[in-house]
């Protein structure tokens, strides 16, 4: 039984405080949806979920199965099953993306009972699984992490990690910014596949209804503002936000 709970969360940058109070619990197989204007704390969310060093707790909690990982660093959460997404991949010149993915799903394996691939091939044979879902093909396994990818194509990189290590908790910071219609569709497909095909919780952050739209169940729609989550529905909720905006929430 996947559970991640964010119980009352307060987190400061800078000494600036930008998560007021956020409490959200995402089970498992869950889809969950978080929008909000830009400055709402979104981001900064999905990084202290992470344990990003730029962010300091000051109140609250994060558990995983009810166990709090405040302490834990972001390695060790990565262990419990937690995955993020990022919103801006950066690209790591001399890295082969193959040898990373390697890397990170061996590590991974030991603590989550993951299948063990003995050799560099069936590693390979077990990626090229997963490339037609995110729309890549095999050129991509010989380059470097991000190295020259586009802007679409780092996003559709990220949701193909996700799919090759299989989180327990799927975080995903705007992966549908700077993608066209056919990115978008890719990077949703990759979603369904993952939450078709695993018990993961999702939680999809985004401005926009689009790539909702493309998912093939959303359980959960909840709006940030000022550091707070404000206001939780179902999917009928995110198509309220694309036609009347943020501005009629009551804050």
């Amino acid at each position: 039984m996947n559970r991640l709970e964010i119980v009352d969360l307060h987190a400061n940058i800078d000494d600036k405080e930008i998560l007021k109070g956020v409490t959200l619990k995402a089970e498992n197989n869950e889809v969950h949806a978080i929008m909000g204007p830009n400055g709402s704390g979104k981001s900064t969310l999905a990084y202290t979920l992470l344990g990003h060093p730029k962010y300091t707790i000051t109140k609250g909690d994060i558990k995983v199965d009810g166990e709090s990982i405040l302490e834990l660093s972001t390695d060790a959460r990565a262990k419990k099953g937690l995955f993020l997404g990022f919103q801006y991949p950066v690209e790591v010149s001399g890295v082969g993306y193959t040898s990373f993915l390697r890397n990170a799903y061996n590590t991974l394996s030991k603590t989550n009972n993951m299948e063990v691939f003995i050799t560099v091939k069936e590693f390979h044979d077990y990626i090229k699984k997963n490339l037609d879902i995110v729309g890549f093909d095999q050129s991509f396994l010989t380059r470097y992490l991000n190295e020259g990818f586009s802007g679409g194509e780092k996003k559709r990189s990220e949701v193909l990690q996700m799919l090759v290590l299989k989180p327990r908790f799927i975080i995903l910071d705007e992966p549908d910014s700077g993608l066209d219609i056919d990115g978008v569709k890719s990077v949703a497909n990759a979603i369904n596949y993952a939450i078709e095909n695993s018990d993961a919780s999702v939680i999809v952050i985004t401005h926009y209804a689009r790539i909702l739209r493309y998912l093939n169940r959303l359980d959960f729609v909840h709006i940030m503002a000022k550091g707070r989550i404000v206001k939780s529905g179902g999917k009928e909720l995110a198509e309220i936000l694309e036609e009347k905006g943020y501005s009629w929430i009551e804050e």
